[in-house]
């Protein structure tokens, strides 16, 4: 009875609680979540709506745990796929204790900022806003943006960041405890996400897709992981995937001219998985069409877009 009360006592002292990062596409949230976790966590690139699923970021320290929820970027929906991500967006900011709001270093506020921040008008929870990319920026343009933020009147705090540069992440981490509460872990000491192997691995071959492929291509593309065996024999483990897109057309691209670039996608993303596996990789990839998949709600829910209840 000693010993639980005694551990009852040691998890009050924490300062837990879920933040839900949202804004509009190519803000920097991903970026932001890796940098606040201090580990890669979210695929990033610099195409519009990379984040395709709530990604749960775990941070740790001595006396706190932030779970953070990173959000697809908020945009106009163009087909079921974007309807599935938009309704994850909402239900991700109703179920946080904290709203982290990203911006970046846009000096006026678009229709998209507009209806975001109309949005949050009626959230009851604290909200946050982080400007982010500043080291872009002089004081002058930084001291305009945290007024012009500051006149709306609806964030609890205000704090200028760099994602990509670090600056100012530590402070913003500082912030946001402040409107915490004291209570249990949610996550083991050591965790700093909840993605399976499976969700990483696809996740890394998608962001290569990503740096590979323009235009309609990488958005059209989903990956599916088939096998993973862990090879103890020879140190190596042995990972299929079968990247999907909605066209023979784009099926060409990806594997391109005598199968180039579909060998750059998987070379880049074997190196990537080495280095977090510890061990050799021997990455197969496969492509094949599923026409439309995008407005299929079965191939969505397949592909892990859909969060079942």
């Amino acid at each position: 009875m000693e010993k639980l009360q005694n551990l009852l006592s040691e998890d009050a002292v924490c300062k837990t609680g879920f933040v839900s990062i949202v804004g509009r596409s190519n803000v920097g949230k991903s970026t932001l979540l890796n940098a606040m976790i201090g580990e890669k966590i979210a695929i990033t690139s610099d195409k519009p709506q990379t984040t395709r699923s709530r990604i749960k970021g775990i941070y740790n320290d001595e006396n706190s745990q932030i779970v953070f929820l990173d959000t697809p970027g908020v945009q106009k929906p163009k087909n079921k796929l974007g309807s599935y991500m938009e309704k994850e967006v909402k239900s991700s900011s109703s179920s946080a204790d904290v709203i982290l709001y990203v911006v970046d270093e846009s000096e006026n506020i678009g229709k998209l900022d507009n209806s975001i921040i109309e949005s949050l008008k009626k959230s009851k929870q604290p909200k946050i806003i982080a400007i982010n990319k500043i080291d872009k920026l002089n004081e002058e343009k930084i001291f305009q943006l945290i007024k012009m933020y500051d006149e709306i009147g609806i964030f609890d705090d205000i704090v200028p960041i760099s994602a990509i540069k670090k600056k100012n992440v530590s402070e913003l981490i500082e912030t946001i405890k402040k409107y915490l509460v004291y209570g249990p872990k949610y996550f083991p000491d050591g965790i700093s996400t909840d993605q399976s192997n499976k969700v990483m691995i696809s996740e890394i071959v998608r962001e290569k897709i990503l740096n590979y492929t323009d235009k309609e291509i990488p958005h059209g593309t989903a990956v599916e992981v088939e096998k993973i065996f862990d090879n103890k024999q020879k140190n190596m483990i042995e990972i299929s995937v079968v990247i999907y897109c909605e066209r023979d057309s784009h099926k060409k691209i990806i594997i391109g001219k005598n199968g180039r670039k579909l060998k750059g996608i998987g070379k880049s993303a074997r190196v990537e998985l080495e280095e977090i596996f510890g061990c050799k990789v021997f990455l197969e990839t496969w492509v094949k069409v599923k026409e439309n998949w995008r407005e299929n709600t079965n191939y969505i829910r397949e592909f892990g877009y859909i969060e079942e209840k």
